[in-house]
């Protein structure tokens, strides 16, 4: 069972609510949440901005391609990612920007590319990664009184966040697809807590406790919501990482996940264990394993096992 939980009851902090909010955290690992700050037509608007770039000639993307930069900035083509080393690279396109510092060398605060096209672009996602960012702190305000700490027990963490937003576009399923061809593979996400908006086409599926893929889905204007290796961790286990994937049908689907990560130098080993990882550190791993672009570098470090 995943629950769906009203935004406004939860900031209201409504009992039930954060009740609902703390099972579906330690149980299923994932969440639907509606009546949050942005609207169905905000969603939607998003979702037309990120359809437009996708379907500009292959020439103008490549303008803004990740690859070329040395961290997960711009736009990522078709088989840019390998989230499952026992599958084949995903399928799908993607455009990728985050928080930035104009003084870190850090690849995880790096300086956005933007494409010249479509007219709008920048102005519309720039305000959606602020907007979303909001909605998911109030989240993990909920999630922080779920564990027994201060409500605010976060806040102080996020506030340099290594937050990624995300469009995902995922093609029709190829014809050529195989049993290992997903536009993405089953995989946990690294980080904290991620937000994703979609256009309502089903593709997401979850496994369950019984071993079985169940599709989760959400109109425009709701969010899905599921937790990352980073939060079940830094819990102690108390939050639920949950695999999930997506495997493509008949129809076209785009996606908008908002990544949800700390500060780059918060500690996020287990609570009151006095052990010390950073969660940059874990992060950036993470990352050098999956960007196809950066696996040469994670292979120099010999870190990949």
């Amino acid at each position: 069972m995943i629950p769906r939980i009203d935004a406004q009851k939860l900031a209201a902090r409504d009992a039930e609510t954060l009740n609902a909010l703390r099972d579906g955290a330690r149980g299923a690992g994932f969440l639907t949440v509606h009546n949050t700050a942005i609207t169905p037509a905000r969603m939607r608007l998003v979702l037309a901005a990120y359809r437009a770039f996708f379907d500009l000639p292959e020439d103008e993307k490549r303008a803004v391609d990740m690859a070329v930069t040395g961290s997960n900035r711009g736009w990522g083509g078709p088989q840019s990612e390998q989230v499952d080393p026992q599958a084949n690279p995903d399928y799908k396109q993607v455009f990728d920007s985050g928080f930035e510092i104009e003084s870190s060398s850090l690849p995880v605060y790096a300086p956005n590319l933007w494409p010249d096209r479509p007219e709008g672009f920048q102005a519309i996602i720039q305000a959606y990664y602020c907007d979303a960012r909001a909605v998911a702190m109030d989240l993990l305000r909920g999630i922080a009184e779920g564990l027994g700490l201060d409500r605010g027990y976060f806040d102080d963490k996020f506030d340099r966040p290594m937050a990624l937003l995300r469009g995902n576009y995922y093609p029709p399923r190829p014809d050529w697809a195989g049993d290992k061809d997903f536009g993405i593979a089953a995989h946990t996400d690294y980080g904290c807590l991620t937000l994703l908006g979609t256009d309502g086409v089903p593709g997401l599926e979850v496994l369950t406790p019984q071993g079985d893929w169940m599709a989760v889905n959400a109109r425009p204007g709701e969010f899905i919501i599921n937790f990352g290796e980073m939060l079940e961790m830094w819990s102690g286990g108390q939050v639920k990482a949950t695999l999930h994937r997506v495997r493509g049908t008949a129809e076209e689907r785009i996606s908008v996940p908002l990544f949800f990560n700390p500060n780059h130098e918060t500690n996020v080993a287990p609570l009151g264990s006095g052990d010390a990882i950073t969660a940059g550190d874990h992060l950036q791993k993470r990352f050098n394993q999956t960007y196809v672009h950066l696996q040469d570098v994670e292979d120099q470090t010999g870190e990949m096992g």
